[in-house]
């Protein structure tokens, strides 16, 4: 697959999705066929369709959240389309609302997606998911998670635990540049982890070169982010210490880490 990240406010991504070059599907002679995920803002997704011709063939929401769904109306002004979202989603512009397990066949086919019900950052959040790729709105970050607004702890590991079950190689498609600072915080919960020490040093890189640093690789983050290592001693040792009490499940060391991230 083809895909392209529109920047939008000070750190959001709008993924644009298209089918592989020599299988691209078009609609016209010139227009080709894309697939457009959390477009909170019109402004930049109608000028990059415009510029590369393309035409949505769907919209997809992992959830309501306004730097994530707010362009979606005016796009449709231009370019209707059918918009998909979770179950829960209040959108008013969703023509379709998905469940869990349900699949998506996109782009003539090329692009097949699951539904992944994932709530916690809120309580209609989704992951648009295949063993290549993952859309998961603000549920994992790259180093990160997406703070707990409508969930509680537990849902939210548990949301957390699905992505975490995808291929190593799996490419996790976040919608924020948050990884520097996500970094900071795995590093004073793991200080003596190298991996993370090395991530920081690529992403320090990446961004000093007007690069992105997602999509992230899945085996990247079971190494590097700690809201997927909390069955580890070294994360619940760091979680006892900032709580000072004892923790006995990975449910309740996220919770303890998620909080503190709040307050970094």
């Amino acid at each position: 697959m083809r895909i392209d990240a529109i920047s939008a406010f000070r750190d959001n991504y709008i993924w644009v999705i298209r089918a592989p070059q020599e299988t691209s599907a078009t609609t016209d002679a010139t227009t080709e066929s894309c697939v457009i995920v959390d477009p909170g803002d019109a402004k930049p997704v109608l000028a990059w369709l415009q510029a590369h011709q393309c035409q949505p063939e769907a919209i997809l929401l992992t959830h309501h959240h306004w730097d994530h769904s707010g362009g979606v109306t005016d796009i449709l002004a231009h370019y209707p389309c059918p918009v998909y979202s979770g179950q829960a989603s209040d959108v008013d512009s969703v023509s379709e609302r998905l469940e869990e397990g349900e699949r998506l066949s996109l782009l003539g086919g090329d692009l097949v997606l699951e539904v992944v019900e994932c709530p916690g950052h809120t309580l209609d959040h989704i992951a648009f998911v295949n063993p290549a790729l993952a859309f998961v709105g603000d549920t994992l970050f790259a180093a990160g998670c997406g703070r707990m607004f409508e969930g509680e702890a537990q849902q939210f590991y548990r949301s957390l635990q699905k992505i975490a079950q995808l291929p190593a190689d799996c490419k996790i498609y976040c919608a924020h540049e948050y990884t520097a600072a996500n970094l900071a915080f795995a590093a004073a919960v793991e200080p003596d982890n190298l991996a993370i020490q090395q991530r920081i040093a690529t992403v320090q890189e990446q961004r000093q070169q007007g690069q992105a640093t997602v999509p992230s690789e899945l085996a990247c983050e079971h190494a590097t982010n700690p809201f997927l290592r909390c069955h580890l001693p070294s994360v619940q040792r760091a979680a006892e210490q900032y709580s000072q009490k004892s923790l006995t499940t990975p449910a309740d060391v996220f919770a303890v880490i998620r909080h503190w991230k709040d307050n970094f």
